[in-house]
């Protein structure tokens, strides 16, 4: 069973405030206090990463509601595994996680995007500036008032 990052947590935590705000600053919604067991859970055990398959069920169903917000592939739609490299310069999956895909669960697909993100090399994170060749600048147009 594959594990959640804390900062998917947060991020998750953050989602639901944002859906169902306190009403009065003290009073948490059932998704936002579900989410915030589990993480003070894990700060309070010093662990970055929690099993999903240990979730309490208010929880996890909290966490796949935000999943289900969220983009499900990294795809750019410019793939280099196809043309035999080991890993896509376009999102930067390694060919075994391109394949499988479809077949993983959410935690195990996050835990891809979590790799893929702090990496910064695939082109989705350049926005394909390596790509792009240089503009010829554009002088500026100035209006002058008239007299």
């Amino acid at each position: 069973m594959a594990a959640i990052h804390i900062t998917d947590i947060e991020a998750a935590i953050n989602h639901w405030r944002s859906r169902a705000p306190s009403p009065d600053g003290i009073t948490l919604a059932p998704e936002v206090r579900a989410l915030a067991e589990v993480y003070a859970l894990m700060v309070y055990r010093h662990q970055d990463e929690a099993a999903e398959d240990r979730w309490p069920p208010q929880a996890l169903a909290a966490w796949r509601a935000w999943y289900d917000s969220t983009p499900d592939t990294p795809c750019i739609a410019i793939c280099s595994t196809s043309q035999g490299d080991d890993l896509c310069k376009g999102c930067g999956r390694t060919v075994d996680e391109v394949r499988c895909w479809p077949a993983m669960t959410p935690a195990q697909k996050r835990m891809v995007w979590r790799r893929i993100t702090l990496e910064h090399k695939a082109w989705r994170f350049n926005r394909y500036a390596e790509r792009v060749a240089p503009q010829a600048s554009v002088e500026p147009v100035v209006s002058t008032p008239s007299a």
